[in-house]
C-alpha cells in the first residue's frame, strides 16, 4: 500500500470519527447503559455503537483487511495476522462513564507488523488527531489541518511528563528522575501519544503492559510526527503478536527533551 493510498484511507475516516464522536456525547447525555466484561473493566452501549460506525466504515474502505476490536476480539484465539486494523472504540472508558473530557476514538492500520495509519477522535475536545505515514501527522481543530512535529511547548528548562499512576511505582518513579522530569500528571487514554505530538508534553512512561489496540492509533500519530516509542528498555517493538499485548511503553518527544 503507497503513501497515497493510506492518506486517502485516513482522510475518509474523519467524517466518519466525527459522527462516532458526536453519537459518544448523545448517548452519554441519555445516560449510558453499562455492563462489566469477563476481565472485570466497563463497557458502555456507546463504546458499542461506536464501534459498530468505525468498523463499518473501515470494512467499507478495505474489506480485505481483518479488523480486530476490543469489543469483539476473542483474547483466548492466538493472532496470527501482520497486517490488519485494531480498533479502541473508546479507550478511557471509566473517564467516558464519570463525564470527563479525554476519552478517546481510536483506529490504527498496522502494516507488516508496523503502525501505517493512527486516527484518534477526542470528542470534548473537538479534535481529530490523524497520521499517514512519516513527517504525515496532523490535529484537526476548528476546521484547521495543524501539521504535528512534537516541537517543544513545554517551559525551556523543564521537562513535563504524563504517566498511568497519581502516584507512580518505584519503577517509573526512578525512570522519571532519569528523564529529569520537573512535573508529571497521570493520563490514562490514548490521548497522551497526541499530546506527545503537539508538544505540550515531554514523555510517557508506563509500567502496565496495555494491548495492542491500546497503542496502535496513538503510536502510528506520535511516531509519525517525530516522537520515539519504545518499551522501558529503549528498545522498539512490533504489533502481531499472538496474546495481543504490548510491552512497557515509553514515548519520548525527541531524544533531547529540552530541545
Amino acid at each position: 500500500m503507497n503513501n497515497e493510498e493510506l492518506k486517502i484511507i485516513a482522510e475518509n475516516l474523519i467524517q466518519t470519527f466525527k459522527i462516532a464522536g458526536e453519537e459518544s456525547v448523545n448517548i452519554e447525555k441519555k445516560g449510558l447503559k453499562i455492563k462489566t466484561k469477563s476481565d472485570g473493566s466497563p463497557v458502555t452501549n456507546g463504546d458499542l455503537k461506536v464501534n459498530e460506525i468505525i468498523t463499518n466504515k473501515i470494512k467499507e474502505l478495505t474489506p480485505n483487511i481483518p479488523i480486530i476490536s476490543e469489543e469483539t476480539v476473542d483474547i483466548k484465539k492466538k493472532n496470527k495476522f501482520k497486517t490488519f486494523w485494531l480498533i479502541d472504540p473508546i479507550d478511557g472508558t471509566k473517564e467516558y462513564i464519570a463525564g470527563r473530557n479525554e476519552y478517546t476514538l481510536n483506529a490504527g492500520l498496522i502494516i507488516n507488523c508496523l503502525p501505517a495509519i493512527g486516527i484518534i477522535g477526542v470528542p470534548k475536545k473537538n479534535q481529530i488527531f490523524y497520521s499517514h505515514g512519516k513527517n504525515n501527522s496532523f490535529l484537526l481543530e476548528k476546521n484547521k489541518h495543524i501539521i504535528l512535529n512534537c516541537k517543544k511547548k513545554t517551559p525551556k528548562g523543564e521537562v513535563i511528563a504524563l504517566t498511568n499512576h497519581e502516584k507512580p511505582p518505584e519503577l517509573i518513579l526512578n525512570k522519571l528522575k532519569e528523564f529529569s522530569v520537573t512535573s508529571f500528571r497521570k493520563l490514562s487514554s490514548s490521548y497522551k501519544y497526541c499530546l506527545v505530538a503537539t508538544g505540550e508534553y515531554d514523555l510517557y512512561l508506563d509500567k502496565v503492559r496495555a494491548n495492542e489496540w491500546d497503542d496502535a492509533a496513538g503510536h502510528a500519530i506520535a511516531e509519525n510526527a517525530g516522537a520515539i516509542v519504545t518499551n522501558l528498555e529503549n528498545e522498539t517493538f512490533k504489533y502481531g503478536k499472538e496474546d495481543y499485548k504490548n510491552p512497557t511503553i515509553l514515548i519520548k518527544r525527541s531524544k533531547n527533551l529540552n530541545d
